[in-house]
């Protein structure tokens, strides 16, 4: 806590009390060193009034200039601090005033200092929020256009009777269907991830046991995995692990992964799934072999839209889902990563524990 009030009104009247016992002191020499030559006897009214004002532009001159002297300093760095000011105003976000001492200018500066970083970072975000929705757009009338293409070209055939039999209408009514299921499905993942996005989304968060949630998820999908030759590992604690989380969006990341197992898992193979307590977080991970993964840099999966390789865009992914999923993920205050090593793939999943 500071010792005075403000350190800057103190600093400004020491530097007044000490200007003017320096022109009091000036005064005083020059009273002494003027009687002292022509002596006291000899000095008429007009020489006092001519002395007396020569002393008082000396007091003032000198009550001035040490007063200048002393917050020159703080002048100096107050115009600094305007031509920064300035200079933020003209667009140069994110420069900061370099700090000196501890008063209330430098409180301003570091203040402004906060105000340029904010509004830069703000600006910044804004830009990438307008890139993210260019792209966004970009893809989305990619992946919506492919759909919607096959569908009005079948309905033409169909408004044609541009069929040859029974059997190729039925083709082509279950050809419009599934890919009106592919768009709805597209649509759906769209809504979801800008939903996610939004900074008002709230979660309806429940208090849970994630080691028997799991047990139960890892139960529904041991069937598919065998059915795809996939044999399940897993090695969950049988400790209670308390987690205070929104039940069905998590499970959707689950979902999530589980999937791309089953879609991207050389097989035959393993699938393991592991979930250990660690320094106060619960740590799930999930690892298949698979092949054509972004081995450089294998957490770009996560981001909008991308897919990998053609081999990996033919199952039909909009390239959301792990998006959706860390996300989902980062709003549980949570953490989620991949990594790739001699041919195995593993997820990450950090819960803070409740």
């Amino acid at each position: 806590m500071r010792k005075f009030g403000n350190k800057l009104i103190v600093r400004l009247l020491i530097a007044i009390a000490i200007s003017f016992f320096v022109s009091l002191g000036m005064m005083s020499l020059i009273i002494f060193s003027f009687y002292k030559i022509t002596g006291l006897t000899n000095v008429s009214v007009r020489s006092s009034y001519v002395t007396i004002l020569i002393e008082y532009f000396a007091a003032l001159l000198t009550f001035i200039a040490v007063f200048l002297l002393l917050v020159r300093k703080k002048i100096l760095y107050l115009k600094r601090i305007t031509e920064s000011v300035h200079q933020i105003a003209n667009g140069k976000l994110g420069m900061t005033i370099r700090i000196e001492s501890r008063d209330e200018l430098t409180q301003l500066a570091q203040h402004i200092n906060y105000m340029s970083e904010e509004l830069e970072s703000k600006f910044e975000h804004e830009r990438e929020v307008e890139r993210a929705k260019s792209e966004l757009i970009s893809n989305v009338s990619h992946d919506l256009r492919t759909p919607l293409t096959s569908i009005i070209g079948y309905l033409d055939l169909l408004k044609k009777e541009q069929y040859n039999s029974e059997a190729q209408f039925q083709e082509y009514l279950e050809t419009i269907y599934s890919k009106s299921q592919r768009l709805k499905y597209l649509i759906d993942e769209l809504f979801e991830y800008t939903h996610l996005s939004s900074p008002d989304v709230t979660l309806n968060r429940s208090k849970t046991d994630l080691s028997a949630l799991l047990e139960q998820i890892t139960g529904e999908y041991i069937p598919m995995f065998e059915k795809e030759q996939l044999t399940v590992r897993k090695s969950i604690t049988e400790e209670h692990v308390p987690v205070c989380i929104d039940i069905e969006k998590m499970v959707r990341v689950y979902d999530n992964l589980f999937m791309n197992a089953l879609k991207y898992s050389i097989k035959p193979s393993e699938f393991f799934i592991t979930l250990e307590l660690k320094d106060e977080k619960a740590i799930l991970q999930v690892s298949n072999k698979a092949e054509n993964v972004p081995s450089d840099d294998v957490n770009q999966l996560f981001e909008r839209f991308f897919r990998g390789d053609k081999a990996r865009t033919g199952h039909q992914g909009t390239g959301l889902g792990l998006a959706i999923s860390k996300r989902i993920v980062e709003l549980h205050s949570g953490r989620i990563h991949a990594d790739y090593s001699g041919g195995w793939i593993r997820f990450t999943v950090e819960h803070p524990i409740d």
